[in-house]
């Protein structure tokens, strides 16, 4: 698999309309008009501001960390500040320092920003700016000292507050500001600006006992925006769930607005309480309240930049109500689908690497995956078929533009200028074959969803044709006679990456379009020789990323867990295996001499789903009901997790479980319901389930990630009606393709 960070197992280390019954209100997503820019996210402008507005975990705060010596001491919960959420500046949570400083004692503790890839490494600011609160009150030689340290890891001078601040009264919420260039070198080079880690330090060593919350804590100019307060929100709205309640409201013109306030009322709508924040990039909050039943009001008020609050929206009214696993499932669809509607690049229409991350940065894969992801909402009614008309023509217009290479995508496009953006270092400047392969296999779906006689939808078909007729998937072979496919192709540096496809993985995809294609094929019989290949090459590649000889030569035929795995190598391999080429591909429809991949896909996700209950590794919250080890983040960065304790660290990935619906829907179905019911709180958000989480580490991943949530709407459709499958399957190019391999296979026998 590949060396690279992306959808591999080798990381660290015209059909009619389906009538698919009446949309419950609460499921149905605001109607957003394809053509409107301003109805799309643009998260990364309050994250070049913000280090740290609110804890996702309530008890302790993961960026974070303590240490102390000798008699003085830091409380710390499980090796990280507790947070308060009880008393904060902006809801639901504050950071509480708790310390006593004894003389030739030492305490401190760090707070990061919240990692994530291409979140940036420079603040845009000029001054150290939080709120802080203290229950009885702190003297200025009380409170802690500050130190800086910058992504190269180069310290600043101890700065005492002294200068910055007289006293902090008692229970009153107080805004810090403390200019960048106050804090003088300790080390040549260091930048404020790119901060890395905030120390709050050991003052005065008076042997007292002292409380200090801290919130908001920020980079920007000292006195930013205009003293005017913005206008109130406006067009809120409330859309009762089972358990939460989705807010959405009319974007604000006003440029330096920074964050909403979100309130509710738990009576009868006159007495408000914050309950958390938004930031300015969305219209949309998801708000967790636990049970059905409630009877709620909300309002929400904007904050802008300089801290000035307006007036607040209109109430609205929401109760929340029990759900049925049918509606849970359309409910989970909605949010997911809403990663790319809601928060898919203005311009280009595709989907964004990942929300929060870099605005422009957008993957190719993760937008074939996104476009399924916008016909299921299309037919379930989450959005009017002509508004994804509009967005599919956008997509493809774009796409008639960007950069290509042999016909073939790079993996991520600036979705501004449709240029190559090398993420993984200068031998990734061109053609990604396989995430093109992700990205077609969303297109030719949607060519044959948009099979009507609108001049939108001929003229969307026409494009779709030009862009799958003009890839050249002879080319990737190498040499005209070669036996593999190969991943990438560079204008300045050829085939230097060398990365065949080999199988079992997720790259299935790329022969079945290559055999497939109508302009460039290449011959069935490299289904067997380079996608089964049993050659030399083809078996040691199995056994250096497997780490085994069990599925070396393709085939496997060994039990796990009392399960069969007729092809895989090892236990298989991560979930996503299972989902990614098989968005569109039916694997029903697939037998070759091996195997049938419905029953192959399976016995994976079964696979997976008992080394779960077993749970080898002893980590926390796993179970039948908790389970889906598959590419995702995790607390050290991103892996493909498998189930194996070598490649297991605790960590769950909602998609993993949720995506193999179609193979294990009872097991599903029962990871769905915990993962919203006993988990939502914090895993529950304005897309969906995030990312990933790990109850072991008390982690819970920042992001939404492109390639991950549209495997959960899409593969559920597949399991419930089976019309991505139909769609994709209805390509006449298809058939020929799965007629030729079958030829191959009894070639083979």
């Amino acid at each position: 698999m590949s060396p690279r960070r992306k959808s591999t197992l080798a990381i660290r280390l015209s059909l009619g309309t389906t009538v698919l019954g009446a949309i419950p209100v609460w499921a149905q997503p605001a109607i957003l008009p394809s053509s409107a820019p301003e109805a799309l996210v643009a998260p990364s402008a309050y994250y070049r501001h913000s280090i740290f507005d609110n804890s996702l975990t309530s008890d302790r705060y993961y960026f974070s960390s303590g240490s102390d010596a000798s008699s003085s001491g830091i409380s710390l919960t499980r090796g990280r500040l507790p947070v308060d959420t009880t008393t904060f500046h902006s809801a639901p949570n504050a950071l509480r320092l708790q310390w006593w400083s004894a003389p030739r004692g030492y305490w401190e503790a760090s707070v990061r920003p919240p990692l994530w890839r291409n979140r940036g490494d420079a603040f845009d600011g000029t001054a150290l700016i939080f709120w802080a609160y203290s229950p009885r009150g702190l003297t200025a030689t009380q409170l802690p000292r500050l130190r800086l340290r910058d992504g190269r890891g180069r310290l600043s001078s101890a700065l005492a507050l002294s200068g910055h601040l007289r006293a902090l009264p008692s229970a009153q919420w107080v805004r810090i500001v403390v200019p960048l260039e106050a804090f003088q070198a300790a080390e040549p080079e260091f930048e404020a600006r790119r901060l890395e880690t905030l120390y709050f330090m050991q003052g005065a060593a008076d042997s007292g006992g002292h409380v200090l919350l801290i919130d908001d804590i920020k980079i920007d100019s000292a006195v930013p925006g205009d003293a005017a307060a913005p206008a109130g929100p406006t067009g809120l709205r409330a859309d009762a769930a089972e358990r939460h309640v989705d807010l959405t409201w009319t974007r604000s013109a006003e440029p330096d607005i920074e964050h909403y306030v979100v309130q509710r009322s738990d009576d009868d709508g006159r007495t408000f309480r914050d309950v958390g924040v938004q930031q300015a990039g969305f219209i949309r909050y998801s708000d967790w309240v636990g049970e059905p039943g409630r009877h709620l009001h909300y309002r929400i008020a904007a904050v802008d930049r300089r801290g000035n609050v307006s007036s607040t929206s209109q109430r609205v009214a929401a109760v929340t109500r029990p759900s049925s696993d049918d509606e849970l499932m359309t409910m989970v669809q909605a949010a997911h689908f809403r990663y790319y509607w809601e928060g898919a690049h203005p311009i280009a229409g595709l989907a964004r690497e990942n929300i929060p991350g870099d605005d422009d940065l957008v993957a190719t894969g993760a937008s074939g995956f996104g476009i399924l992801a916008i016909l299921v909402g299309a037919e379930r009614g989450f959005i009017t078929r002509q508004a994804a008309t509009e967005r599919l023509l956008r997509i493809a217009t774009f796409l008639e533009k960007a950069d290509r290479f042999h016909g073939a995508w790079p993996h991520f496009l600036n979705g501004r200028t449709g240029k190559v953006i090398p993420l993984f270092g200068a031998h990734d400047n061109g053609a990604d074959l396989v995430e093109t392969a992700f990205l077609m296999q969303g297109l030719l779906t949607a060519r044959q969803y948009f099979a009507g006689a609108s001049e939108a939808e001929r003229i969307l078909r026409r494009k779709i044709t030009a862009l799958w007729e003009g890839i050249e998937w002879r080319w990737f072979r190498r040499t005209p006679d070669g036996p593999f496919l190969f991943w990438h192709w560079s204008p300045d540096h050829t085939w230097q990456i060398d990365h065949p496809l080999i199988g079992f993985n997720e790259t299935m995809i790329a022969y079945i379009l290559a055999i497939a294609s109508p302009t460039h094929p290449v011959p069935p019989s490299m289904y067997y020789t380079g996608w089964a290949s049993q050659s030399e090459r083809g078996i040691r590649y199995r056994q250096g990323w497997g780490q085994t000889t069990d599925g070396d030569h393709y085939a496997n035929g060994h039990s796990y867990y009392g399960i069969a795995l007729p092809v895989g190598v090892g236990v298989g391999g991560p979930l996503f295996f299972t989902h990614y080429s098989f968005m569109g591909l039916d694997p029903r429809q697939l037998t070759d001499r091996w195997t049938n991949y419905f029953a192959n896909n399976r016995a994976l996700a079964l696979i997976n789903h008992a080394y779960a209950i077993a749970n080898p590794g002893g980590y926390r919250g796993y179970g039948p009901g908790a389970w889906g080890l598959t590419a995702s983040d995790d607390p050290w960065g991103y892996s493909a997790h498998e189930p194996r304790v070598d490649r297991d660290n605790g960590t769950i990935a909602p998609t993993g479980a949720l995506g193999s619906f179609p193979y294990a829907p009872e097991a599903a179905m029962a990871a769905l319901r915990h993962f919203y019911r006993d988990l939502g709180g914090q895993i529950w958000g304005e897309f969906g389930f995030r990312d990933a989480f790990n109850e072991t580490e008390g982690w819970i991943a920042p992001i939404y990630m492109g390639l991950n949530q549209a495997p959960v709407t899409v593969m559920i459709e597949n399991h419930r009606s089976g019309s991505p499958w139909r769609w994709f399957m209805a390509n006449p190019e298809m058939m020929r393709a799965l007629e030729g391999i079958k030829r191959a296979t009894e070639a083979q026998r």
